[in-house]
């Protein structure tokens, strides 16, 4: 009861339970905190387990700043039957199943070596995704025939982790809005003999770690006896972006947005080029803002410079 009152702000990294939304988690773990102010960073499927960082009070400030992040699956694909949902939940249950081929592992490794790069792919036609206002997912469901976007992903790495007929397991690394189910699909025609995503789970976001993720029992166990808050990341543990750091005296302006001259600075992390994503620290390393470099990392330490060098983004403390 000495805890129904805390309020907490900071990263919490979640692992996400099978058979619920990422809003559901989210739900449950507002309520089991008593805070309305908690969100996450990027969906994971009903039936994917795994990594989901969620963002709580002043913590959802720095939310937009970690959707573009990488992600690392595990993925089980089951070969030989297809599913209008690309996943276990819309099989083709009167279809005859197709055999799986036959691969050894390198031959396997060698196949989903071809999927590694640039690619465009579609999106899943049972996806959240909103077209003309309206979820993909609930138009399916009604019949109503529409065409899911196609978006541009990245594949960066994908490695074999086993093939046991007709089950293919394979880690990979890509970009954001990848779809593993459309992947499986692509896999299943690419192959012959349908396919579709059996299992998933997320195991990092960027340099974020399933590792250090805690279940939502856990986390209304921690709530009640007074330890959630040792969970939860602060801005400089999650933030992926190079830094400078400003003296003492300069803190108290930020809040008013005052341009940042080179005298401001005491200290580089890093190396970035005029236009990229940076963070703002004070002297203890502690992040206040977070904006972009009006001028590469050489010129902030330019002793002689007087230009700005930084627009804000958005302040955080």
């Amino acid at each position: 009861m000495g805890n129904r009152h805390k309020f907490y702000n900071g990263i919490l990294l979640l692992d996400k339970p099978c058979g619920i939304t990422s809003h559901d988690a989210v739900a449950k773990v507002r309520h089991a905190v008593m805070q309305r102010r908690v969100g996450h960073t990027g969906t994971l499927d009903p039936r994917a387990t795994g990594l989901l960082v969620v963002c709580m009070g002043r913590g959802t400030k720095i939310a937009r700043f970690l959707t573009d992040m990488g992600k690392v699956y595990e993925a089980e694909v089951r070969l030989g039957q297809r599913s209008r949902t690309f996943d276990g939940e819309g099989v083709y249950e009167d279809e005859m199943p197709m055999l799986a081929p036959d691969m050894t592992a390198a031959e396997a490794q060698v196949f989903l070596d071809g999927y590694l790069g640039v690619t465009q792919q579609q999106v899943p036609a049972y996806s959240a995704v909103r077209v003309d206002g309206q979820r993909l997912y609930d138009m399916a469901r009604e019949g109503i025939e529409v065409e899911p976007p196609i978006r541009e992903i990245e594949i960066k790495e994908i490695s074999l982790i086993k093939y046991e007929k007709p089950n293919l397991s394979f880690r990979i690394s890509c970009s954001k809005g990848t779809y593993i189910r459309s992947l499986a699909n692509d896999i299943g025609k690419d192959l012959g003999c349908g396919a579709y995503l059996s299992q998933l789970r997320r195991s990092s976001v960027g340099a974020l770690s399933i590792d250090s993720a805690i279940s939502i029992d856990e986390v209304e166990r921690y709530h009640a006896n007074g330890t959630l808050t040792k969970h939860l990341l602060s801005y400089d543990r999650v933030l992926p972006f190079s830094a400078f750091r400003i003296d003492n005296d300069f803190r108290k302006l930020v809040l008013s947005g005052r341009d940042v001259r080179v005298k401001d600075v005491i200290k580089v992390e890093g190396t970035f080029a005029a236009g990229d994503t940076i963070s703002m620290k004070d002297a203890s390393g502690q992040v206040l803002a977070v904006g972009t470099a009006d001028a590469d990392s050489d010129a902030f330490r330019d002793k002689d410079g007087k230009s700005k060098l930084f627009t804000y983004v958005r302040v955080l403390n």
